[in-house]
């Protein structure tokens, strides 16, 4: 196979050009589409050149758990994407986010992670890491003082989500990976939400970035993967051990189909944050909706950080229905071309009710603490004409009335 494309040239490309042309490798065959190798694992010529592989004095291949030439190329494309010096695929983002911070603790170590979290995250850093001897603390993640209470002498990562899941809150990267480095402790994000199109936490201080790939990168409800991203000894070093060892090995078919999405990921995160910009001005003025967050607004209560940390307000929405619950579902049940769905980042505007699915699981104080109350929804943008959603939305919201569940 030949060099990355990416290597080829004397001028550094810009991300849209990486996102279709970065990490491409080509066979003898000379394939314009990145090839897709469906294979468990490798031939060798001789006893001496599996040896030489297998203890990494021979460069290649040896086993699809540990590494695949479809996945290859969509790891480097990512890194590229990312302005990262090396990245590592899993099978789904919980997989990237486990093995990031797994990897990198041990019995009697801390971890400090902010209290707005997607409920599987949550549970890694609340309830898994404890069962091993891992503590964890849990703080406000727009408050550095706690960031800096809560740190201990044996405090090995900072974790956090910026924006947030579901409230999109937006947290300081640079300040709080300030106060982790100063404490010799590293500082993992997980950038969903911003996608590296309008976010790079690496560039803020930041030491791993963790990605769904099932959210904006594939971007179409096809299939599930993850990535880690970051710098070379950290990705090749406790991490890339840790996934050799246990197994959340990316599948070379979505790999392919995660590469393919990638060709077109800027242009649909573009098309998607206008459109939610649109529709969060539009629900900001309708009696029916208590309050919107969304961090392209002026009125988000982290705008300031917004601007200084992100390219664009992203793709989704929170917003409350006034009248709890049932005036929540109601609408919901009121829309037609939006999908009530929990994933986000399709091509399909999808909606969620979070204190009944993502974040079932905390207990009521715990959910309110967050901001999730019953009235709360999390729109993800699609590609749709704006104007069609904002039609469906007010229509599913105009039918409050006449249910009789519009809030006084």
């Amino acid at each position: 196979m030949g060099d990355p494309l990416s290597k080829h040239g004397s001028r550094a490309l810009r991300p849209a050009t990486l996102l279709v042309h970065g990490g491409g490798t080509r066979s003898p065959f000379g394939e314009t589409s990145e090839a897709l190798y469906l294979t468990q694992g490798y031939v060798f010529d001789s006893m001496e050149a599996c040896e030489a592989r297998f203890k990494g004095d021979d460069p290649g291949f040896v086993y699809s758990r540990y590494g695949n030439p479809t996945v290859a190329m969509f790891e480097e494309r990512m890194a590229l994407l990312e302005g990262a010096e090396a990245a590592r695929a899993t099978a789904t983002g919980m997989a990237a986010v486990t093995a990031s911070l797994m990897s990198q603790v041990k019995a009697g170590d801390h971890v400090v992670a902010a209290r707005a979290l997607f409920g599987a995250c949550r549970y890694i850093a609340e309830d898994l890491l404890p069962r091993y001897g891992v503590a964890s603390t849990l703080v406000d993640g727009a408050n550095l003082d706690e960031w800096r209470a809560a740190i201990r002498p044996e405090t090995k990562v900072l974790f956090l989500e910026s924006p947030t899941n579901p409230c999109l809150d937006v947290y300081d990267i640079a300040a709080i990976s300030t106060i982790a480095h100063e404490n010799g402790a590293l500082v993992v994000v997980d950038n969903v939400f911003a996608t590296p199109i309008l976010q790079k936490p690496l560039t803020l201080g930041a030491d791993l970035v963790v990605y769904s790939a099932t959210k904006h990168i594939d971007g179409g409800g096809r299939c599930l993967g993850g990535v880690i991203l970051g710098r070379k000894d950290l990705i090749e070093g406790d991490l890339q051990q840790f996934l050799r060892q246990t197994g959340p090995a990316l599948s070379p078919f979505n790999a392919w189909v995660l590469l393919k999405a990638l060709e077109t990921l800027s242009l649909r995160v573009r098309q998607q944050m206008q459109s939610a910009a649109r529709i969060a001005d539009f629900l900001a003025a309708h009696p029916h909706v208590s309050f919107v967050r969304y961090p392209g607004r002026s009125d988000h209560p982290h705008a300031d950080i917004v601007k200084k940390q992100m390219s664009g307000g992203g793709t989704l929405v929170a917003f409350e229905i006034a009248g709890g619950k049932r005036a929540a579902f109601a609408f919901a049940r009121g829309l037609e071309v939006i999908k009530i769905s929990s994933n986000l980042g399709d091509a399909k505007s999808l909606i969620t009710h979070p204190a009944t699915t993502t974040h079932q699981r905390l207990t009521p104080e715990a959910r309110a603490g967050l901001g999730v109350t019953e009235g709360l929804v999390r729109l993800s943008v699609g590609l749709e004409d704006a104007d069609d959603l904002i039609e469906d939305l007010s229509a599913a919201l105009s039918a409050l009335d006449r249910r009789g569940l519009a809030a006084e």
